[in-house]
């Protein structure tokens, strides 16, 4: 590839365990879910995406569905914190092996 031609990146995502206080339940289909992983996109406009995902609360696999995030203060600092990592993370990469 010519250092004039830049490549088309289509996505960046991230996965992000929500630490056991931050954790949430919410409902699907009459079934009860706990939260405990974020998917955060970087948008092409440079802002942040994110959905979330969880197991049933009465146990078992359940479906994999994706719930809103809820609009609380300590949800958005853990992905802008996580965002920011990420970001340290890819700029340091080591190559590809």
């Amino acid at each position: 590839m010519s250092s004039a031609a830049s490549p088309d990146v289509s996505a960046l995502a991230i996965n992000v365990t929500v630490p056991e206080e931050l954790r949430w339940t919410d409902t699907r289909r009459g079934e009860e879910f706990t939260l405990t992983t974020l998917n955060v996109r970087l948008l092409p406009d440079g802002r942040l995406a994110a959905k979330a995902y969880g197991r049933p609360t009465a146990g078992g696999r359940g479906a994999y569905v994706s719930f809103r995030v809820p609009d609380r203060p300590e949800l958005a600092a853990l992905v802008a914190a996580a965002a920011d990592r990420a970001a340290a993370l890819w700029a340091a990469h080591g190559g590809l092996d």
